[in-house]
């Protein structure tokens, strides 16, 4: 895969705007390459511009004795500028100016000097936003430790302003006790006698209960009763808010390397097309820009690793990254076989029943408006849940390839959203479900004696909806479970709109229903 298309692919959806235009300097290289190819022709324009008219503009704005004043191996000179609001700007010089795509040069680097000056300020302003959600996650972490305290001591007396005596003991081993009193800013004191290790005891003054509920962001006072069910709750939030910063932390990572990649790979091209050499000083000016040699990230996610896999994991390293890491889907093949199987199923169900009805001439056969105003409804709704399932599959195709975080827009709970291929199994896996019924309908022997049909065959279409029904309501980690949950609550707020919240997947949903209406009148 070409590094473009790859680059495009790894993108944050959200963050699409702030990365490199790395297509847009493509095509000024090509410009390049364009204009040099054509002055490059017999009878070509060919200026030739002396060194000394090239260098006079420089002079009078560098000094020669400057460390970075190598015209015999530079061609470009980069130096940095800051502006009003406190960034840093870069601006590229061209030392030596080529006889032929000079103003396309001029233009590409300008071009690269405003791209990386937007990369470097956005990441600058994220990396800040991190240190403050830091801050006010290190709160939490210490309120949250003083309620863990609590509820393992619920013993000890405890007021809002009082110091109380607890036994380190009881939270774990030796080294896990003074880490979490160098993190409370406690002091243990013990002391030995007859040889004997004393109980360590700790004088700990407690944040109040407004301060807890106002960090922890409680929303009553029953969630601030110190009790084993709280906290697990607590901590389960708190855990899922570690879980959220990491992977931002990982991302701005990721927005860092890819940026600084596709500046090394523009340049090497440039240098390609140019016949220069001003990779290696550009490069340079890189590494040292604060994109590259910030290292807040580094140690955020660091701190981030170490205090989750103490406090929420036991000390298990192996799970508590399993955990913070992102979970990567892979497609496994008997969805797509499966997929492709029942596929087949339906189209050979069509051709049957086609050349069935042909067959037994039941188009023109007496009864048949009967059976078109009874049975025909009936399997015709099914055909209307096929066709609405293969819509949003295609709806997801779309979103995928175009990088729509549906997922995130829809809330469904991450690892758990249905790709294009599940939905397409499960619609086509319907499908044939109705036609082997509408087959076996239609091939129904009267009995002789009573000259009706077959109760059992006329009841199929009935039996069909209810497998379809108990799946849906099937209790077991089966068929989708955590989808078919998230239909049901969006389609129970549907039902309920007047006095519940309604969210954009409830609106989706009644949105799609009401544009059908016609069909269930």
């Amino acid at each position: 895969m070409k590094f473009g298309k790859d680059f495009v692919r790894q993108m944050i959806p959200e963050w699409q705007q702030a990365y490199l235009d790395y297509a847009g300097l493509k095509t000024i290289l090509q410009e390049i390459k364009t204009s040099r190819k054509r002055l490059e022709r017999p009878g070509g324009l060919k200026r030739k511009l002396s060194a000394s008219r090239n260098f006079s503009s420089l002079t009078k704005r560098y000094s020669r004795n400057s460390s970075s004043w190598e015209p015999d191996v530079q061609d470009i000179l980069v130096y940095a500028t800051t502006g009003d609001d406190g960034f840093e700007r870069y601006e590229t010089t061209i030392l030596e100016v080529a006889e032929a795509g000079r103003e396309s040069e001029l233009v590409f680097f300008n071009a690269l000097d405003l791209e990386f000056d937007k990369v470097n300020h956005f990441y600058r302003s994220k990396v800040e936003e991190m240190v403050k959600e830091a801050v006010v996650l290190n709160k939490q972490m210490d309120a949250f430790i003083a309620f863990r305290i609590k509820v393992e001591r619920p013993s000890s007396s405890w007021t809002c302003s009082e110091t109380v005596s607890v036994d380190m003991n009881a939270l774990g081993s030796k080294e896990q006790r003074k880490t979490l009193a160098d993190e409370m800013g406690i002091k243990v004191e013990g002391n030995e006698s007859n040889g004997e290790e004393s109980v360590p005891e700790v004088k700990l003054l407690f944040p109040r209960l407004k301060t807890i509920k106002n960090v922890l962001k409680l929303s009553n006072q029953d969630e601030l009763k110190f009790t084993r069910e709280n906290l697990k709750k607590i901590e389960a939030r708190l855990k899922n808010v570690f879980i959220v910063f990491y992977r931002k932390l990982r991302h701005l990572k990721n927005y860092s390397f890819l940026n600084t990649l596709a500046i090394s790979k523009i340049m090497k091209k440039y240098d390609k097309i140019a016949s220069r050499s001003g990779a290696k000083s550009y490069m340079e000016m890189v590494d040292k820009s604060y994109l590259t040699c910030s290292d807040e990230i580094n140690k955020l996610m660091l701190r981030v690793e170490s205090t989750f896999v103490e406090h929420f994991t036991g000390l298990n390293r192996s799970k508590g990254m399993s955990l913070l890491r992102p979970k990567v889907k892979k497609e496994k093949h008997r969805i797509t076989f499966s997929t492709g199987f029942f596929v087949g199923c339906t189209v050979s169900l069509v051709v049957a029943l086609v050349m069935f009805t042909h067959a037994r001439d039941l188009v023109g056969a007496v009864g048949h408006k009967l059976y078109m105003e009874t049975m025909f409804p009936l399997y015709s709704f099914f055909a209307f849940v096929v066709l609405h399932m293969i819509m949003y599959a295609s709806n997801i195709y779309f979103w995928k390839k175009y990088r729509v975080n549906y997922p995130f827009i829809f809330g469904f709970k991450e690892g758990t959203e249905l790709g294009y291929r599940h939905v397409l199994l499960l619609s086509f896996g319907l499908g044939t479900l109705a036609l082997c019924a509408v087959l076996i309908n239609l091939d129904m022997e009267m009995d002789p004696y009573t000259n009706d049909y077959k109760t059992i065959t006329e009841l199929l279409p009935l039996f069909i909806v209810a497998l379809v029904i108990a799946i849906f309501f099937c209790p077991f980690n089966i068929f989708y479970r955590s989808s078919r949950v998230f239909f049901l609550m969006v389609v129970f707020r549907c039902i309920a709109a007047p006095l519940y919240k309604v969210n954009l997947p409830d609106f989706f949903l009644a949105d799609q229903l009401t544009s059908q209406v016609c069909v269930f009148s």
